[in-house]
């Protein structure tokens, strides 16, 4: 039809100008397809991440410049100071994506700083995960001469405001040989990167974190130096205990970090940071297109922050403790790294978040006003109704 056109006779500035309106259209209808190519993304996106500087961070402003480069796309990543800041975002529609720590399960599970009216158990959902080379664990200052945890008796140990997932942590290393918070020191601070700056200016001799976090190579670097705690894998006992609070650690012997290499390993445990999480209604397309470009696109970013290797598709996680999104299921399906088992226990944790909803719903009638009372009442009704339905409520 095209040749037939401009096989017709006509003059020469005619000819000319039909010549030029077909090259814009052509051009045009070019455009159009390279757009429908990315059509799922959009040309801006919003993440809230840890602090600036703290590997979280720095992995998501890489993965931003990945995508300015290949899709055109705008990430704005918002720095936020505790697992609440990280999260309303999320919840309000303010941001579309988070790289969070394990505060995502929390919020799964309205546990914590969830336990309250105003959140509740969150239908988070997972695109994928960095499970690096580090250990998510405790450090203390050299110059405090504490080397297990059991040293940890008497010292000054930080608990950061609304941050859980922090918190948590810590209690469940102290657990490990047997302490707890009345044990210990405790000193409040507004947030992960001023508690880590207390523990270096002198105000803490405890802080809790990934091994490849900026901050401990700070503490590394002043004149405190940095020791990392270990965790024997061979401890039963242990293990056990720390487990019973925090059930997402695994054992790993990290070969990144402040103080750590190949030659000096740490032995501990560790769970996936950052994780890149959004709600279940995030749309199933940009899930998908988000999930494929991060994977695919991993070489762009690997080398940007020490923890980004844990971005590779060898190191990912799919059997965890919060479900993913319907969008990266495909993906991976696709990918034919998604097993029926793996369907299957996602199916479970997909499950689990439908009790908690439906117990959610049963605490919040009875309107309940005191803030202590309620979360009170949730918690038991949140356990019943999770052992009822065969599952471990881990927190009462």
């Amino acid at each position: 039809m095209l040749i037939k056109y401009l096989k017709t006779p006509v003059s020469g500035y005619a000819k000319i100008f039909r010549l030029s309106a077909i090259l814009i259209v052509l051009a045009a209808a070019g455009a159009a397809l390279g757009q429908s190519n990315q059509s799922a993304f959009p040309r801006q996106m919003a993440w809230t991440a840890y602090n600036l500087g703290t590997t979280g961070y720095n992995q998501a402003v890489a993965i931003g410049a990945m995508l300015r480069e290949k899709y055109n796309v705008t990430l704005r990543v918002i720095p936020g100071q505790n697992d609440v800041s990280r999260l309303l975002p999320l919840k309000t529609g303010r941001v579309d994506f988070t790289a969070n720590g394990v505060a995502t399960y929390f919020a799964q599970e309205g546990a914590f700083q969830f336990a309250v009216s105003e959140w509740g158990p969150q239908p988070l959902r997972l695109l994928m995960v960095s499970n690096g080379l580090s250990n998510q664990a405790v450090a203390v200052a050299t110059d405090t001469g504490a080397t297990t945890i059991a040293d940890l008796r008497g010292l000054r140990v930080p608990f950061v405001r609304a941050a859980p997932a922090l918190n948590v942590a810590v209690e469940a290393h102290m657990a490990c040989a047997g302490l707890g918070w009345d044990d210990v020191v405790r000193v409040d601070f507004p947030g992960y990167e001023a508690n880590w700056n207390g523990l270096i200016n002198g105000d803490v001799d405890v802080a809790f974190g990934a091994t490849v976090s900026g901050p401990p190579y700070r503490l590394e670097a002043s004149p405190r130096g940095i020791t990392w705690l270990p965790v024997p894998h061979d401890d039963e006992e242990c293990w056990n205990r720390m487990l019973s609070i925090t059930p997402y650690f695994t054992k790993h012997n990290a070969t990144r970090g402040a103080a750590i290499n190949e030659d000096n390993p740490h032995e501990a445990g560790t769970y996936p940071y950052p994780l890149l999480t959004t709600l279940d209604s995030q749309d199933t397309d940009l899930v998908y297109a988000l999930t494929k470009a991060i994977n695919e696109n991993y070489d762009d970013y690997k080398d940007s922050d020490p923890g980004a290797i844990g971005w590779a598709l060898d190191r990912q996680v799919f059997e965890w403790v919060v479900p993913y999104h319907e969008g990266a299921v495909n993906y991976w399906r696709e990918l034919g790294v998604w097993t029926d088992e793996i369907d299957a226990h996602n199916e479970e944790l997909i499950r689990r978040q439908e009790v908690l909803a439906a117990a959610w719903s049963e605490a919040t009638a009875q309107n309940i006003r005191d803030a202590d009372q309620f979360q009170t009442s949730w918690m038991q009704i949140r356990a019943q109704r999770l052992e009822a339905a065969g599952f471990d409520p881990v927190w009462r």
